[in-house]
């Protein structure tokens, strides 16, 4: 009974994921898809580690939780889940690492089917995220535009990895999908998109520091103007 709701959650993230990142910045309609994005990415990702696949789904609550704590207040226990956050990168770090070399000196490259350059990148990615654990750990979480980006990339990071998972595998899209829609390129091409539209936002919000960033008060959260 777990796979249909593994299934479920993971479709309705893609959908609410599109939303949040097409959606004005601070909007409503950006923080309700977010927030509940966030939640159907949770079900998603402790579904599949329970069914499995315990990396990919690990790695998909760690990057929304952390995502969803920049936009928070700091308190002791944003801080505590911070430092929990911190840890856990660091060690799916290095095990990534084993992995990768471990692929790279495999029949083919490949690791249970991953190839090991998937493993490299994964890693990089997380050892910039446990790195940007850090600096907020030290320095608290920066402000303006950057407490933003922070936030940005690493909600759209969490949708490569719901979108990744469903359009990495043709059987997977050709049940939902038009034939035309299972080729190489058209299951490339969200991934594509999703990239270059993270980028675009993470241009826009190094560059102007007025973009408003989530803030809560009053246990109401609201967007506010260069935080």
């Amino acid at each position: 009974m777990l796979l249909p709701i593994h299934v479920a959650a993971g479709g309705l993230a893609l959908v609410l994921g599109a939303v949040a990142l097409l959606a004005k910045k601070g909007g409503t309609i950006h923080r309700r898809s977010g927030l509940l994005f966030v939640c159907a990415m949770l079900v998603m990702g402790i579904s599949a580690s329970i069914l499995g696949n315990v990396s990919g789904g690990l790695m998909a609550v760690y990057f929304v939780v952390t995502a969803l704590t920049t936009v928070r207040p700091a308190t002791p226990s944003i801080r505590g889940i911070n430092v929990a956050a911190m840890m856990f990168a660091v060690a799916f770090t290095l095990v990534t690492i084993l992995a990768g070399v471990e692929a790279f000196h495999s029949p083919g490259g490949v690791r249970h089917g991953v190839p090991f350059l998937m493993f490299f990148f994964l890693a990089t990615v997380m050892i910039l995220a446990a790195a940007g654990d850090l600096r907020v750990l030290r320095s608290g979480v920066p402000r303006g535009g950057p407490r933003l980006a922070r936030h940005l990339w690493r909600m759209c990071f969490a949708l490569f990895i719901a979108a990744g998972s469903f359009f990495s595998i043709r059987a997977r899209v050709a049940k939902i999908l038009p034939q035309p829609f299972t080729t190489a390129p058209m299951r490339a091409l969200p991934i594509l998109v999703l990239f270059g539209a993270m980028f675009y936002w993470l241009w826009r919000v190094r560059g102007r520091r007025t973009l408003p960033v989530l803030v809560r008060h009053d246990s109401v959260l609201q967007p506010r103007r260069g935080d």
